[in-house]
């Protein structure tokens, strides 16, 4: 090839990606124009989103969902701005937000570097830690007691990736079972089909209190690497992250945030009136302060 043709080819390619950056970056304009937005939730993520009913989605982080919906109705004068909820799970949240098939996800999602490489980030909304969700009388009370027992998480979670860390570290041999999503995993432990259930702390706490037999189930261990849960959006778009991080600075800035906080963290929630009594950590009081988006490594 000489040097013209490459030169050509250089181009191309350029435009190529210049065009498929525009087009990552252009979400406010997707939904100015169709006059429609597309959000995800996630169908068992106690107190973050879940399902009360068929298609009705609730929890803090649909109540986060719908305060940035409605700063984008006044942003871009949309007052009947069609609202989409689609269910996602660990396995497809990122690849179907990064496809286009929806356009925010708030939930569960941990905020760290390697997913950074794919997707964008609001600033951190919750932070948690790796815990296990057991049965009373199990006889685990810690991560060494797993050894020669068959644990799960759901597939894909960073949860995983951390327990077989410490077990790899610690010479903790186990067999893992995956589930598809957090209700799943649970499952698993109800019916024995697992001795432990490893997941964010909160995450299990919800379960638990919305399972039909709370008194059964306990969570233990140490908290393994505290990890913040960020809006999920795509790279590359800085008029929509702006809107996202503008929305919950000024819930959090104004207090709001605290009040929507303790509505699902400190009062009874739906659909069994269950209190989780879990007070704000205080990483994440500091971030009420710093409004950061830093990513867990």
């Amino acid at each position: 090839m000489n040097t013209v043709s490459r030169a050509v080819v250089c181009i191309f390619i350029m435009g190529l990606l210049s065009i498929s950056s525009v087009a990552r970056g252009q979400t406010m304009k997707k939904i100015a124009e169709s006059n429609k937005i597309t959000v995800s939730y996630r169908e068992a993520a106690v107190p973050f989103s879940y399902l009360l009913g068929p298609d009705k989605p609730a929890g803090f982080a649909v109540d986060l969902t719908e305060a940035i919906i409605e700063d984008l109705r006044n942003k871009l004068s949309l007052p009947k701005l069609q609202v989409i909820y689609i269910p996602v799970n660990a396995q497809n949240r990122i690849p179907l937000l990064v496809e286009g098939a929806y356009d925010l996800e708030c939930g569960s999602t941990t905020n760290n570097s390697a997913r950074g490489k794919e997707v964008s980030f609001a600033i951190s909304h919750f932070y948690t830690g790796t815990r296990l969700l057991t049965k009373k009388g199990s006889g685990i009370g810690n991560y060494a007691d797993l050894n020669n027992k068959i644990v799960t998480s759901t597939s894909g979670s960073t949860n995983e990736k951390v327990l077989r860390s410490y077990a790899a570290n610690h010479n903790v041999n186990f067999e893992f079972l995956p589930g598809k999503d957090y209700a799943d995993s649970f499952q698993f432990v109800e019916s024995g089909r697992a001795a432990a259930f490893a997941m964010d702390d909160v995450l299990l706490f919800g379960l638990i209190a919305n399972s039909k037999t709370p008194e059964v189930f306990e969570v233990v261990g140490d908290t393994l690497q505290v990890e913040p849960y960020g809006c999920m959006l795509r790279k590359n778009d800085p008029d929509f992250k702006q809107l996202v991080d503008g929305t919950i600075s000024r819930l959090m800035t104004s207090g709001e945030f605290s009040r929507m906080y303790s509505k699902w963290f400190e009062l009874p929630i739906p659909p069994n009136g269950v209190n989780l009594k879990m007070p704000m950590s205080e990483q994440l009081k500091a971030n009420l302060q710093a409004l950061s988006d830093r990513p867990a490594q």
